[in-house]
């Protein structure tokens, strides 16, 4: 079974950054694609940034020039690097690991931007 475990969360004022983790059970390159999402309080769970196998990263449009996706082969983790906090950025992250049409979910971590 898939384990994908968040860390990194926190409080920050706006135009602060944070750096969340996600570490995987597993070596990342067994994925199709792994990435991070959000879910804002009283709002649906939306994408915030993918990174593919082959290293392609795709961005919501809100995170683009902001956050930063990368990986870590041997550390078996994927990083999320967000700067520019807004509070609006305040949401639970979700890391999130694809195999083919299967997908796997961390626990999430709280990020609360303050105002």
């Amino acid at each position: 079974q898939v384990q994908l475990v968040e860390s990194g969360g926190g409080l920050v004022q706006p135009g602060g950054s944070l750096s969340l983790s996600c570490a995987a059970s597993e070596n990342i390159f067994n994925f199709n694609a792994m990435g991070w999402y959000r879910r804002a309080p009283g709002k649906e769970r939306e994408l915030v940034a993918t990174i593919n196998v082959g290293g392609v990263t795709n961005y919501a449009d809100f995170a683009e020039g902001r956050f930063t996706i990368s990986r870590d082969g041997p550390e078996k983790t994927v990083y999320l690097q967000m700067g520019s906090l807004k509070p609006e950025d305040t949401a639970v992250y979700y890391c999130n690991a694809r195999i083919r049409s299967r997908m796997y979910w961390g626990q999430g971590t709280q990020v609360t931007g303050s105002s």
